[in-house]
């Protein structure tokens, strides 16, 4: 007989992390797909084998407080950072691989890999069987896939900041050599290109610093040592590899490693295109090192023309390498793994970064206790500061990673654009932007790409320029129009350049972001509806076009179109992103094998964002090397503006921009800080449902001590609580904004007599005239001491507390249950009974990607459940449930335990395509597959077998005070049925029977 396999809410959650970027075709059919493309939720490979990171209950080195006999706590003080070199540090981190070697053996596996400085956990390849085992074994939190994360990818940003200039934020620091002195940035990336002269500096030698310069680092035989601003020593290394020497780091790059053991093994070395050591091949990782921390007055000339100078945020600042992400020949296998990334967390963590730079995402929403999560809590709660991209994936909601609230996650906004036009031979003119048209081009002739195909081509392929698509004799001595997608840009204009083209406008198809890119010819990027008109006029005979440099100024700074967007749907009552920071063609260092031979060049995404943050972050860390992360991050976030729309008016779009764009002149001087620590974070993941096994209790989501403030669903009154600690001694008043609610805030006023002391408060909200179901924004604002702190707020209001699912059984009968409504006026509607059709099915444990269904859920549908049973009810299964979005898979469920009954209900789903995964968990003895049968109920308000009813139909009510609903089901034939009872506003509860 098969046991029941108990797992754990953070198992599910790894499994369904694997979900990364998957291309799928809508087919408009209820059946199994024919070649279906559904992420595996179990391991695949040879003999169904994976490779996992698991991870244990104890603490590692970074937030080790003491405990195990013999071995003092590790966990380093306030304002400190951790230091491996210890000996209490070295027995401890013998203790914890003894334990990775022994939940190993359980399973019969062996780690290939231990981590214990921001991540007790090992790598290891097990087979499905050892993966559901070790998630029964005691100590073991979680077991994850070693899933692949890809790098998210004024004019001058330094400027537009008010960093640069006589009265600029540099110069309040004591110019740009003390503009983050004694901090060390590192970055995780894709490597570094060091000789570019963004990294220009002396060599390192083997003299001690002085009096006058304590901060220069120097060498220990092959170590980097540095003594730092907090007081703290980093000790690095320059690791010998690939065209990568110890001698080519220095005073700017002060340390240099890579981090590709799981993807070198995966990735065969005929489709590697990197160097195998910290040297970048792509150009990434490079960019975002010299934004964050490059030298200043770096003057720039590429293609001819001359783009000034440029400067890192902190070019004060040294420069860690981690190399983790790395290219490959193919797409799909470019990018870093997790346990790569991991590696390299915990590394510079134990070298002694002081902020970390993390320019990569997944395809999808992370989960806060994946393993890279975890190991970013562990750095922050060491007092590292970690600067995360929320991705590229925008503008659709809940389209952002790394949300995780101890990670600063930061969207993308533009700069003063390059402004540029396209004037059509008809008299129309088109605005764009142009960084390669610096005088007036034209007029030339101008072809459509469709038009100027090679033979070979397929039109689609030509349509986007794609290399080897366009014939020569077709283009020689045009302007080509090529529409925007499925290959880089610059790639495009490379291709009509290889065709003879002497110029190329780029058209976005739909409205998208304008990119001002170093092309191979000059270009003009412009967008939609524009796009058409220009098709169009290119497909009349004897088109001609002209190229200008000049165009309307764009208002700035607005949120890119590409920056995805909140809300954030794994972290509760959470607003993410946090904050906007350039990232739009922003120019900075590069490596030329990946940039067309280029050493500088533009380069646009969330990527570009995050170094900004991670810069200033150093300039404070250099200013007050004593703050927490969370500290640093508060004053970041309070002392924002609003981004702008396209119109010029001020955004007030919380899930594009958070708190909105930073004001690094204003945030040195923050008045008040929202500060929390790992205890904070840990109770935040109990609060989720989160197993951390450290004791701390839970808390709600919103009332973590965060500097914004956000309700996701309130329900008639909620009342959160925050604490603020003094930078700036005095009385501030309370100021709040938040249409259509009753707001208090008490106390309303607070006095702070030194700096660093502490008072709690609470804000109490009721709603009154507020939209049910739509956000609303405002802000809190303390003022007081000549400076104002600002928090934004976002709350939805609801329409009822109300479970989402109620179940009955019988041909006829009745299930009562409790709601409590939030408006006055609630009439009450049932719909169903529905009963789907149903669909045998076998699943086989030995199959990695399970058995997948496809399903089309129509506009209107007002619940749908999933279910899958067993024919035998001791054989366990596993459902998986995804949805289409945006050519990528959405998780939408994932089973927390195995069972051979197994369902999942959901009230008003969005319309599309639906993918369902079975897996069977443990083939019976004797048999090699599980049969079960995939039923599918969905509630359209139409057909159905039977009735429902719903009663009371139309109570009076008390929002707040709790009533009683009957579902009454009668005439309902054998099988399961679903059913639909709705409140105001389209909430309801879904009805399940039998």
């Amino acid at each position: 007989m098969a046991r029941k396999i108990r797992k754990t809410h953070a198992y599910g959650a790894a499994l369904v992390a694997a979900a990364l970027a998957v291309t799928v075709s809508p087919v408009a059919a209820f059946a199994q797909p024919t070649a279906p493309n559904v992420p595996s939720v179990l391991p695949s490979g040879a003999g169904g084998i994976g490779r996992y990171i698991v991870t244990l209950a104890d603490k590692p080195l970074a937030t080790y407080e003491g405990g195990v006999a013999g071995i003092a706590g590790t966990k380093p003080g306030k304002g400190k950072k951790v230091d491996v070199g210890t000996a209490n540090a070295q027995r401890y981190r013998t203790h914890l691989k003894d334990k990775h070697t022994r939940a190993a053996r359980t399973v019969g596996a062996q780690p290939l890999r231990s981590y214990s400085v921001t991540s007790n956990s090992f790598l290891a390849e097990l087979t499905r069987a050892q993966v559901v085992k070790l998630m029964a074994t005691g100590g073991v939190v979680s077991v994850a896939p070693d899933k692949l994360y890809k790098p998210t990818n004024d004019r001058n940003s330094v400027d537009f900041l008010g960093l640069s200039g006589r009265k600029g934020v540099w110069s309040t620091l004591g110019g740009t050599a003390n503009a983050g002195k004694g901090v060390v940035v590192g970055v995780i990336d894709t490597g570094i290109w060091p000789e570019s002269t963004s990294f220009t500096a002396p060599a390192l030698g083997a003299t001690p610093p002085t009096a006058t310069d304590p901060y220069r680092p120097y060498l220990q035989g092959t170590t980097t040592v540095m003594r730092k601003a907090d007081g703290g020593t980093f000790t690095g290394t320059c690791q010998t590899g690939e065209e990568f020497a110890a001698t080519v780091c220095n005073e700017k790059v002060i340390s240099a490693r890579y981090f590709g053991d799981s993807w070198l093994k995966i990735v065969p070395p005929a489709k590697r295109k990197d160097y195998v050591s910290p040297r970048d091949a792509q150009g990434h990782g490079t960019h975002t090192a010299g934004t964050a921390a490059g030298n200043t007055a770096v003057p720039v000339t590429e293609r001819g023309v001359d783009f000034g100078q440029i400067s890192g945020v902190a070019p004060g600042a040294k420069i860690a390498v981690y190399k983790a992400l790395w290219q490959a020949t193919d797409d799909d296998l470019t990018g870093g793994h997790a346990s790569d990334i991991v590696a390299a967390i915990d590394q510079a963590v134990a070298d002694g970064v002081d902020v970390i730079n993390y320019s990569v995402g997944g395809s999808s929403e992370s989960y806060p206790n994946d393993p890279t999560e975890m190991a970013f809590l562990n750095a922050a709660a060491a007092g590292v500061f970690v600067s995360a991209s929320a991705g590229n994936s925008g503008p659709d909601a809940s389209t952002l990673d790394n949300t995780a609230p101890w990670n600063t996650t930061v969207a993308a906004s533009t700069v003063a654009p390059y402004p540029a036009s396209v004037e059509l031979g008809n008299g129309a003119r088109f605005t764009g932007t142009s960084t390669t048209v610096a005088a007036a081009f034209g007029p030339k002739p101008l072809i459509a790409a469709g038009a100027a195909k090679a033979a070979t081509a397929a039109d689609a392929e030509a349509d986007n320029c794609m290399a080897g698509t366009l014939d020569p004799a077709k283009v020689a001595g045009k302007v080509v129009l090529c529409l925007r997608g499925v290959v880089a840009r610059t790639e495009k204009s490379a291709e009509v350049a290889r065709a003879g083209g002497v110029g190329m406008v780029l058209a976005n198809p739909t409205d998208q972001d304008l990119s001002g890119d170093l092309h191979s010819v000059p270009t003009v990027h412009i967008n939609a509806p524009d796009t058409q008109a220009a098709q169009e006029y290119a497909a009349t005979a004897g088109a001609q076009v002209t190229l200008l440099p000049t165009g309307p100024s764009m208002p700035y700074p607005q949120v890119a179109a590409f920056s995805s967007r909140g809300p954030a749907e794994r972290v509760g009552d959470l607003l993410k992103p946090d904050i906007a920071a350039p990232g739009v063609a922003i120019l900075a260092a590069v490596a030329p094998p990946g940039n067309e031979g280029k050493n500088f060049d533009f380069y646009s995404g969330t990527s570009m964002a995050a170094p900004h943050i991670a810069g200033l972050a150093a300039l404070y860390l250099a200013k007050h090397p004593d703050w927490s992360p969370a500290e640093v991050k508060s004053a970041m976030m309070t002392t924002t503006f609003a981004t702008k729309t396209a119109t010029g008016k001020r955004s007030t779009d919380v899930f594009a921009q958070g708190a909105g764009q930073v004001d690094p002149a204003r945030m040195l001087t923050p008045g008040l800080v929202y500060d929390a620590s790992e205890r904070d974070w840990l109770g935040f993941l109990e609060g989720l449902g989160y197993r951390t096994g450290s004791g701390v209790a839970p808390i709600q989501s919103g009332d973590l001590n965060y500097p914004s403030i956000a309700v996701g669903d309130l329900f008639g009154t909620r009342t959160v609580t925050r604490k603020v600690t003094a930078v700036t001694p005095g009385v501030y008043h309370a100021k709040v904004d938040l249409p259509g609610l009753k707001v208090k805030v008490s106390p309303s006023t607070l006095k702070f007599r030194k700096a660093g002391e502490t008072k709690d408060f609470t804000v109490t909200m009721q709603l009154r005239t507020a939209p049910v179901g739509v956000p609303t924004v405002g802000s809190l604002t303390w003022t007081g001491r000549g400076t104002a702190v600002r928090s934004p707020i976002v709350v939805t209001p609801q329409t009822a507390i109300a479970p989402t699912q109620v179940r009955g059984s019988g041909p006829a009968g009745s299930v009562s249950f409790e709601v409590t409504p939030a408006v006055k006026k609630f009439p009450i509607k049932a719909y169903g009974m529905v009963s789907g059709p149903l669909v045998p099915a076998t699943a086989n444990s030995y199959d990695p990607n399970g058995t997948q269904f496809q399903v089309t859920v129509p506009t209107g549908t007002k619940a749908a459940e999933f279910s899958v049973r067993a024919d035998n009810p001791q054989a366990p299964l596993f459902l998986a449930v995804f949805r289409q979005e945006n050519g990528t898979l959405a998780i939408e469920y994932v089973s927390s335990f195995g069972s051979a009954d197994e369902r999942h209900a959901i009230a008003n789903p969005k319309p599309g395509t639906y993918f369902v995964v079975v897996v069977a968990l443990e083939t019976l003895p004797g048999t090699t597959e599980t049969p079960f049968t995939l039923q599918v109920n969905q509630v359209t308000g139409k057909g159905g077998v039977g009735s429902l009813t719903a009663s009371p139909k139309n109570p009076k009510v008390t929002p707040g005070t709790p009533l009683t609903v009957t579902a009454n089901w009668s005439g309902v034939p054998a099988g399961r049925h679903t059913g639909y009872v709705e409140y105001p506003n389209g909430a309801g509860t879904v009805v399940s029977v039998n």
